[in-house]
């Protein structure tokens, strides 16, 4: 008798271990799932703690950029999100071209004028260092530089309509 009760506990505890197999495997791969679906997600930035030096709000109101403009900074923005070659220099010096290019298209068709024009170059002026950088050899600059980038284009809505 003691030989079949070892028998029916040790039965027991294997559909035990299998039981908790399963749901250790399940829970793993749930929490897979759960991780490969949050890392594909875009990432937002949070414009409204975004403050540019040297720009300023027409008494507490945005400013009045022209459509030009404005489509010009969101094709800038297209860009950042859509470059995905992050771990290779080279790469970055590409996306500082494409938007070196835009940027020069704005200045093109601009038709602001007075101190809104004034406000955006307030806005514009501060990208051509950050051009420089994202220009560098040094993947750590070029990664720091396009963070810099992404959160000023950001911050553009806090100022223009």
């Amino acid at each position: 008798m003691d030989a079949t009760i070892k028998t029916e506990k040790l039965a027991k505890i294997n559909a035990k271990t299998k039981i908790m197999r399963y749901k250790t495997i399940l829970l793993a791969s749930v929490i897979t799932l759960f991780m490969s679906c949050d890392s594909n997600k875009k990432k937002t930035i949070d414009t409204s703690s975004i403050e540019i030096e040297g720009i300023s709000l027409d008494n507490s109101k945005l400013w009045q950029a022209n459509k030009e403009t404005t489509e010009g900074v969101k094709k800038m923005q297209q860009i950042m999100q859509s470059f995905s070659d992050k771990e290779n220099a080279t790469a970055y010096a590409s996306l500082k071209d494409e938007l070196e290019e835009e940027f020069t298209t704005i200045f093109q068709k601009c038709t602001m004028k007075g101190e809104a024009h004034n406000q955006l170059h307030n806005f514009l002026k501060p990208m051509l260092p950050i051009f420089e950088g994202l220009e560098s050899s040094d993947l750590k600059i070029c990664k720091t530089n396009f963070k810099i980038m992404e959160n000023h284009l950001a911050g553009y809505a806090n100022y223009f309509e």
